[in-house]
């Protein structure tokens, strides 16, 4: 119950920067809040709805797609948060009133979106939004690609979308949002430390964990050995680099496979390799 209230609070603080820093000072963002702005422009409809429509298409394809078991994973909040989302928007209030400094504007809006996605995050939850889609898009069309990749496709077109409908400044301001919301995120999870995480898991599952990294994180790992404190048993452990992002979603799909299973997330400073998201080891 501790958990939930603290995800709704954050799905609560999401709702509070886009209706009352975001919209009332006319930015936009990329994702799916800046999707349904940008159609909202188009076709004069009020972006929660055509938000709440969005990810109740997602959540259709993410079941007959992904499979029930991914479907659990943005299940609650693909239907709560619209909802919150609807309620919040009837609120007329603008946190930045008498501030005409975009730049600053932009500073609190990624702050507060930042501060609330890292309590939803960090709880193992999903809203079912871009990163939902760029699995679906995966797994059906692009398979060929790695799936930040995809994901950076969704949002690349999103913003370019926005720029057409609100100008190009809005992409500028949108970035500048992004950088300041990724790196609030990082710190809400592991204080200033670095985005990348190293993750060890040791479960009775390690088969299907593997597998679920190979295929759906499209990250390699590594075996380890570790034996009990008590018992000296011999265990398997995977160790991985990866982002918190997806350090969090493989926590959530390990506790659903196995609640037995030790899991340990820990911020890493740097990390060098060939894998998307690592820094290169020789780049000429």
């Amino acid at each position: 119950m501790g958990n939930l209230f603290i995800v709704l609070f954050g799905c609560l603080v999401q709702a509070f920067s886009i209706t009352c820093i975001l919209k009332p000072n006319a930015l936009v963002v990329g994702g799916m809040t800046g999707l349904s702005m940008s159609i909202s422009k188009i076709i004069e409809i009020n972006y929660t709805y055509i938000y709440y429509i969005i990810c109740m298409g997602i959540l259709l394809l993410a079941k007959y797609t992904l499979g029930n078991k991914e479907l659990k994973k943005i299940l609650i909040l693909s239907l709560t948060y619209p909802l919150i989302l609807i309620f919040m928007n009837k609120i007329s209030f603008n946190f930045m009133e008498g501030t005409e400094d975009k730049i600053l504007i932009c500073l609190y809006y990624g702050i507060f979106m930042g501060i609330g996605t890292g309590l939803v995050l960090k709880k193992g939850f999903s809203q079912g939004s871009s990163d939902t889609l760029a699995k679906i898009l995966h797994k059906k069309i692009f398979h060929f690609m790695e799936l930040s990749q995809v994901l950076l496709i969704i949002d690349i077109t999103i913003l370019l979308l926005s720029g057409a409908i609100f100008g190009k400044t809005a992409i500028l301001y949108a970035i500048i949002m992004q950088m300041v919301y990724s790196k609030t995120i990082s710190v809400v999870s592991f204080g200033f430390g670095s985005s990348l995480v190293k993750v060890v898991v040791i479960s009775e599952k390690n088969e299907e964990i593997s597998g679920y990294i190979l295929n759906n994180m499209q990250r390699s790992y590594s075996i380890g050995v570790v034996y009990g404190g008590e018992k000296r048993l011999k265990r398997e452990k995977l160790i991985l680099v990866c982002s918190l992002k997806e350090g969090m979603l493989l926590k959530d799909y390990v506790k659903q496979i196995d609640e037995g299973a030790f899991l340990n997330i820990v911020p890493t400073i740097a990390a060098w390799g060939k894998e998307d998201g690592l820094q290169k080891l020789y780049e000429r």
